[in-house]
């Protein structure tokens, strides 16, 4: 029998956020265990958001949402990333927190409740899940561990598992923080970046992977990469573009100088000739790159002071 569970919208504490591709065997049993681990414990919704599945994902999302009064769905127009699918999910959420987990089955919805009174207890801003016990294949694990101790190295948050898809959050979190490309790895730090730095993980548990098979590439480890490095450089250079373009300009135009200076000093001494010496060229081409930076970081300059008055920072506190 189908767990009921009614609310009004206003009575909703805790909305959980499930983005999707192509899982159309796990969802109707997805929402089953969620709605035995959470009804009688809270108001809460499921959301499910369809990333544009091929398969016959929203028509099983649909039966859901049939049987139960507490789902609900929504569908992409076409495949997006799980950072959209997730953006969207925050910005339909009604919940006065925000719980997030993968529809694959391999996170447990047994957890969430457990992970929401750590956070309401210790005055959290996000609790993040520790897949300490793993059930994946070596050629995803192994590149997961090394991504995370770099991550957690370059972002100075001390999480264990950045990439599990089981969070909890408070819903002033998700209103602060906007995702694309493939920063839904970097929640926790973007959350930080924002001011909410009060973050702790739970270990949970991890089941092996029952339909289907995993979306997890070269490409998408590569392209977690490459949004960390974006991510850091946007955080440090942002608001002082010079302190970067104008440093590494500044150090082209000084070695290209000493170079030049120095062939200068050969040939107006020592009668050298520097037509066929490439190391003339190498020294003009690094001054002509060190202005060519430099003057990235001036303009870039002159673009920040010109949007300052347009941003508007977050205040926590007005008495």
């Amino acid at each position: 029998m189908p767990v009921q569970h009614r609310h009004t919208s206003d009575e909703i504490e805790l909305s959980v956020i499930v983005p999707l591709f192509n899982e159309q065997q796990s969802l109707v049993e997805l929402a089953e265990r969620t709605g035995e681990a959470l009804a009688g414990s809270t108001s809460f919704e499921l959301i499910f958001v369809d990333d544009g599945s091929s398969d016959q994902s929203w028509r099983e999302i649909k039966k859901v949402t049939e049987s139960y009064s507490w789902a609900r769905g929504i569908r992409m127009q076409r495949n997006y990333g799980k950072s959209t699918a997730l953006q969207t999910g925050f910005e339909q959420a009604r919940g006065a927190y925000i719980a997030t987990m993968d529809a694959d089955l391999q996170d447990d919805p047994f957890e969430i409740s457990a992970m929401l009174q750590q956070l309401k207890e210790r005055q959290l801003d996000l609790v993040s899940g520790w897949k300490k016990v793993r059930h994946d294949p070596v050629r995803k694990t192994v590149p997961s561990r090394f991504f995370n101790k770099v991550t957690a190295l370059f972002t100075g948050i001390d999480l264990n598992d950045f990439n599990c898809g089981l969070k909890v959050y408070r819903r002033e979190v998700i209103e602060h923080i906007h995702l694309y490309g493939e920063l839904h790895r970097y929640i926790p730090f973007l959350a930080k970046l924002e001011g909410y730095d009060r973050i702790e993980e739970k270990v949970v548990k991890h089941h092996a992977r029952k339909y289907g098979e995993t979306k997890f590439g070269f490409s998408r480890f590569m392209h977690g990469f490459l949004d960390l490095l974006t991510l850091l450089f946007v955080n440090r250079y942002l608001q002082r573009p010079m302190h970067f373009f104008g440093t590494l300009g500044f150090l082209l135009l000084f070695v290209g100088g000493i170079i030049n200076g120095y062939l200068t000093i050969e040939k107006l001494f020592y009668g050298a000739v520097l037509g066929d010496r490439p190391l003339l060229l190498f020294g003009v081409m690094l001054m002509v790159l060190g202005a060519q930076i430099f003057s990235i970081g001036f303009l870039g300059e002159l673009i920040q002071k010109r949007n300052e008055k347009q941003q508007k920072p977050n205040v926590k506190d007005v008495i």
